[in-house]
Order: C-alpha cells, then structure tokens, then sequence
C-alpha cells in the first residue's frame, strides 16, 4: 500500500492532533529504520497504522478481543492497551495489510512482548519518542535512541512502568516481561 492511501485511511480514523502523532511516529520509525537495518517501508506503514483503533469504542473493541480470542487478560487492564491488538486485526480485515512482521509491530506497540523483533522495537520507540512528545524523560530517551535501540527501549519500557506504579495502576504482564527479557538480553 502506497503511503498516501494509507494515510487517507488513517486520517478518517484519527482525530488531527492524532494524525499528527502518527505523521511523527512515521517519520521517526522510517529515520530508526534507516539507523538500524531494518526495513523502512514495513516500518513506514507499521507507523502509519499504529494507532489506527485509538478511537474504536470500547465496546467495539472489548467484543473483537472476546470474538477473535485474544489474551483475555487484556480486559482486566487498561482498555490504553486494547487498541493494539484490536488495530492489528483491523488493519488486516479493513485495510487489507498482511504483512505478519507489519501486523505485529502494530500489536506489540503498546505492551512489547518477549523476543521483540527490530521492526517492534522501532514503533514501540518511535511512538514514545516522536517529536511531538513533551512528558519527563522523553528527551533521554531520544538521546539515547541515537546511540543504542535497545538501550533506548529498555529506559522507554522502564518509564512507562515508574510511570504506571505512581499513578497506582495494573501495568499489563507482557510489559514487564519485555523488560525484564531485554535486560537479561543485555546482560548475556
């Protein structure tokens, strides 16, 4: 799919201020691609795409995770978390995107997950580095994003769990699982 296709798509989904995210999200998915190896393009549509089941109602959301039998522990955590899975599926059913590696960019942005793959990696940083971000530590990470991917993701992956923690909510167990996988990674 072309890129101005599948922005059109996007747009019709997204408030502006959302569509400004993902056009950030691109652009820095495609420079960390470019950095790091992996392949622009599947990480230029994975971006585009990444938010794409943001403003799904819950509801339409709760019932695929039930239908389509996803994790059902997803319902028990912060629907946040549910229009990434529920955005792979819809990408797929409504914008005909099949790519396997494309597809699970988009379902792991918000959670992560053990053995995470480059192009995971790259969306999952590049939707918490963008440049339209402002939040405390944000700016570290975008540093060291120059640097290192993973050490990036592991300080990214860790802010988000601080943050949860002091707001006194659930953090979804695939989160610390991916941490706690790239740190042991780290250490290897």
């Amino acid at each position: 799919m072309e890129r101005e296709e599948a922005l059109k798509l996007v747009k019709e989904q997204l408030t502006e201020h959302r569509y400004q995210h993902t056009l950030g999200v691109t652009e820095t998915a495609i420079t960390l691609a470019r950095q790091y190896g992996a392949d622009e393009q599947k990480a230029e549509l994975a971006a585009i795409f990444h938010d794409y089941a943001k403003f799904r109602s819950k509801d339409e959301m709760r019932e695929i995770i039930v239908v389509q039998g996803f994790p059902q522990d997803l319902l028990e955590f912060n629907a946040e978390l549910w229009h990434a899975p529920v955005g792979a599926y819809l990408v797929e059913k409504e914008a005909g995107i099949t790519d396997q590696e494309v597809l699970d960019a988009i379902r792991y942005h918000t959670s992560g997950r053990i053995g995470m793959t480059l192009l995971e990696k790259i969306i999952y940083l590049a939707d918490y580095i963008e440049p339209g971000r402002h939040f405390p530590g944000v700016v570290e990470v975008r540093e060291m994003a120059k640097e290192n991917l993973d050490q990036a993701l592991i300080k990214a992956v860790q802010n988000t769990i601080l943050f949860l923690l002091k707001k006194n909510q659930t953090v979804y167990p695939d989160t610390f699982y991916t941490y706690n996988d790239l740190i042991n990674k780290l250490e290897a």
